[in-house]
């Protein structure tokens, strides 16, 4: 009877060592760089005549993309990993998350999966508020609007938002025309001279 149970307990320890083992692998193999949403927008923006840098080491946060002729960062941001509409709230000294459509907190160890999406997301601001000093404009694409029904929608959108910094920060500046003394008195018109011309 005890050799049974010896047996027993070591298929449970076996099959917990055999989910912890595959629960590794599968954080093992993501990645932060070449990710498949980053790959979209990459070939979304080239195929649109937008060259950009890729991770550049320099600047806080390492963005995904960086275009320095636009003066703009691009971080492409996994939904889980970055918090994506979650409601982050302080209760009773410690923080609560509640789950989103698109991110989904896990049940089993959640303290830690809360603190780190918590981390997550206030690193992300702090990054952002450093390059917005130092004047370059952040734009944050979500893994969610990557979706093939959501897709095309959100790269016009990043090409819009990128020409309209662009013409914003090197467009035609209005420069006051001077006033002369000439112009301040009241002139009349060509066409009101013709009205007294018909009668």
């Amino acid at each position: 009877m005890a050799a049974i149970k010896q047996e027993q307990s070591d298929a449970c320890i076996s099959s917990a060592e055999r989910e912890q083992a595959r629960r590794s692998a599968n954080m093992a193999a993501i990645h932060s760089k070449d990710t498949k949403p980053e790959m979209i927008v990459r070939r979304g923006l080239w195929s649109r005549g937008f060259r950009y840098r890729l991770n550049h080491k320099r600047l806080p946060g390492h963005p995904d993309l960086v275009l320095r002729k636009y003066r703009t960062c691009i971080f492409v941001n996994g939904c889980f990993w970055h918090g994506h509409h979650v409601n982050l709230q302080f209760d009773d000294l410690q923080f609560t998350i509640s789950n989103s459509e698109c991110c989904k907190i896990p049940k089993t160890n959640r303290e830690f999966w809360v603190a780190k999406i918590r981390r997550n997301k206030e690193r992300d601001k702090a990054e952002q508020r450093q390059l917005a000093q130092m004047g370059w404009h952040c734009i944050t694409v979500w893994e969610c609007e990557l979706k093939p029904s959501k897709r095309e929608e959100t790269l016009e959108s990043i090409a819009f938002t990128l020409n309209h910094i662009w013409l914003r920060d090197h467009g035609a500046k209005a420069i006051p025309y001077p006033g002369l003394e000439e112009e301040e008195q009241q002139m009349p018109m060509a066409a009101e001279e013709s009205l007294d011309a018909r009668r």
